[in-house]
């Protein structure tokens, strides 16, 4: 099953397929059942290019777009991966490539291209701020050619398995900026350095295997030259990240929905439960076409969102607007499938029950959908400011 628009890019599908399968389900069921990482996994993602997708040819990456990297996402998740180990390297990666100095670009994104470095971490959410990024209490003072940073940081992913974190300070008090917006700056931190010298990671067990940790800054000192773009202008800077990571988790969004609908699918077809196919049943058949058009509704959203951000256009609105709908299709996708398995969609084996609570994390992360609600409803319908 897939959209019309998913069939330009047959190739990359049909080669992503390919590496997948040689992770079978019990592979990621093993690292879920381990709390662990899939190291071998996202190597051979790795090595084989996928995850230098956005990276200009220049300096050794693929030089696709943003459609081509969420295709890429999609069929991981799809193929019963989970995108989440290793997303960040793909919209870390624009923050790097649109405003790094030429020097900066030279020196990191050649090395990520070829999977010497992990670029797999950003630090941005904080305990008391959360998504009112504006008002994160993390500082980044500068002394002669360093910068010191203090702060907390909280629900940063994978930044015990990257080489490079994009970190979001403020080197500006807020009290002295015109604009909350302003004074905020973004820097490359070399956590092979850091750890140990004023950076302390706590992971933070979850309900989901997704490796994330709680950051401590104790006075880490780090380079000037470190420093992307210009000084205060980082939240502008960051925008660009955040809408192409919100368009790519709507694409593993809807690679999760295109699994739960195949896979209830299939069930449904072959599980014979009072003399007849329980997918001969309005009851059952419903909700899986149900979730199957609102999948292919929010397929085509995320490539309208694509569309937009590869052509250097607005997509602030497209972006969240995929992100909600693919998130909303794929969690009633997954309910669906868990329903319609009854008790086998608890049993490990069948691998439901890891994606469902996989799934589950996008009603609230990277973004919550009761903010993408109130952005869509302030800037796009011109309705007054609710926080």
């Amino acid at each position: 099953m897939t959209g019309r628009a998913s069939d330009d890019y047959r190739e990359i599908r049909e080669a992503v397929r390919a590496l997948c399968a040689e992770f079978p389900p019990e592979y990621h069921r093993k690292v879920d059942a381990e709390r662990g990482y899939p190291e071998a996994f996202v190597d051979a993602l790795a090595r084989a290019g996928w995850l230098a997708a956005l990276i200009p040819e220049e300096y050794g990456g693929a030089g696709l777009g943003l459609a081509e990297a969420s295709v890429i996402m999609e069929e991981i998740n799809r193929s019963g991966g989970n995108s989440g180990a290793c997303h960040g390297q793909m919209y870390n990666m624009g923050t790097l490539v649109r405003h790094g100095s030429p020097e900066q670009k030279r020196r990191y994104l050649p090395a990520i291209a070829s999977g010497e470095l992990r670029l797999q971490s950003m630090g941005v959410t904080e305990p008391t701020s959360g998504t009112d990024t504006t008002s994160l209490k993390t500082t980044a003072v500068r002394r002669g050619d360093r910068y010191v940073v203090n702060g907390q940081k909280v629900w940063i992913s994978r930044v015990l398995h990257s080489d490079l974190m994009i970190l979001l300070a403020r080197t500006t008090p807020l009290a002295e900026v015109a604009k909350k917006s302003e004074g905020l700056s973004i820097f490359i931190v070399d956590l092979r350095e850091a750890f140990g010298r004023g950076l302390e990671a706590r992971p933070i067990a979850n309900m989901v295997n997704h490796e994330t940790a709680e950051l401590f800054f104790d006075d880490l000192e780090i380079p000037a030259e470190n420093l992307i773009g210009e000084e205060g202008k980082g939240f502008r800077y960051i925008l660009d990240g955040l809408n192409a990571e919100r368009t790519l988790i709507a694409a593993e969004c809807i690679g999760d929905g295109y699994w739960f609908v195949d896979k209830v699918t299939a069930y449904a077809k072959e599980r014979v439960v009072f003399g007849r196919p329980i997918g001969q049943n309005q009851g059952v058949q419903f909700p899986i076409a149900e979730s199957y058009i609102e999948v292919e509704a929010a397929n085509l959203m995320r490539f309208e969102a694509c569309r937009l951000f590869d052509a250097g256009l607005p997509c602030g609105a497209q972006a969240n607007m995929a992100k909600y709908l693919a998130a909303k299709a794929s969690w009633e996708a997954a309910n669906a499938c868990i329903q319609f398995h009854g008790g086998f969609g608890f049993a490990h084996e069948y691998d439901v029950e890891r994606k469902f609570r996989e799934t589950r994390l996008y009603q609230v992360a990277p973004i919550s959908t009761n903010l993408i609600l109130a952005y869509v409803a302030e800037h796009v319908l011109g309705l007054p400011r609710s926080f």
